[in-house]
């Protein structure tokens, strides 16, 4: 870790007992490792369970590295996938964990920051806990998506004031108006630029659609 030399400011936001959730900018599958070695407490992340479930050697190393991350594994197979995610999520708020959440629901493909989830306006609502806003700056560089082994550079976080929200968690309108409240801080924290219209999944069909319709044009000049 100390090759990094991470640069932290503000982790004296992050309280050292209760319920909390930290809510971060995702640019890298290294931000799950770099964010919870700064924290004095453990930081548990929710991930899919068929992370844990894979078979053969690399799944079982997957599986090793998730939990040794603090990640919680998510049966998806009943109802709506996102409620089981809310439903540990609140479990585990109750039982005065911190909970580490990616508000944007996967990394961004190109750096920007993108519209968040409101499942997290929805536990903090109906939890009561802080949510702590936080900018990753430089993990993208360090570890670009499908590179194994992370290159040498600072890593800098930047933990914001814990916001608190309250309203009826079941209109979608408060829930929303929170989460855009979330993004906006996050993205003053980071200094990315905001895309507060579109997810950060489908930028990445968008772009992934760009690219095969470029191969395509390729294939037609030759």
């Amino acid at each position: 870790m100390f090759i990094f030399r991470p640069k932290v400011s503000g982790l004296r936001y992050v309280p050292s007992n209760g319920p909390v959730i930290i809510a971060s900018n995702h640019l890298s599958f290294s931000d799950s490792i770099f964010m919870p070695l700064v924290v004095s407490r453990k930081v548990t992340f929710l991930a899919k369970s068929e992370y844990f479930t894979s078979p053969g050697l690399k799944g079982f190393i997957k599986k090793l590295t998730f939990i040794a991350l603090g990640q919680v594994p998510i049966d998806r197979s009943g109802g709506k996938r996102s409620e089981a995610a809310l439903l540990t999520g609140l479990r585990l708020l109750k039982e005065n964990h911190c909970l580490g959440i990616y508000p944007e629901g996967t990394r961004s493909p190109d750096g920007r920051l993108y519209k968040g989830r409101t499942g997290i306006a929805r536990m903090a609502i109906e939890s009561g806990a802080p949510v702590v806003p936080v900018a990753m700056y430089n993990t993208a560089q360090i570890q670009p998506t499908g590179q194994i082994v992370p290159k040498v550079r600072r890593v800098e976080m930047v933990f914001g004031e814990p916001m608190y929200f309250t309203g009826d968690s079941s209109d979608l309108d408060v829930l929303r108006e929170a989460t855009n409240k979330l993004m906006e801080k996050i993205a003053e924290l980071s200094g990315q630029e905001y895309v507060p219209n579109m997810y950060a999944s489908e930028a990445k069909d968008a772009i992934k659609k760009s690219r095969e319709d470029d191969d395509q044009i390729e294939i037609d000049e030759e």
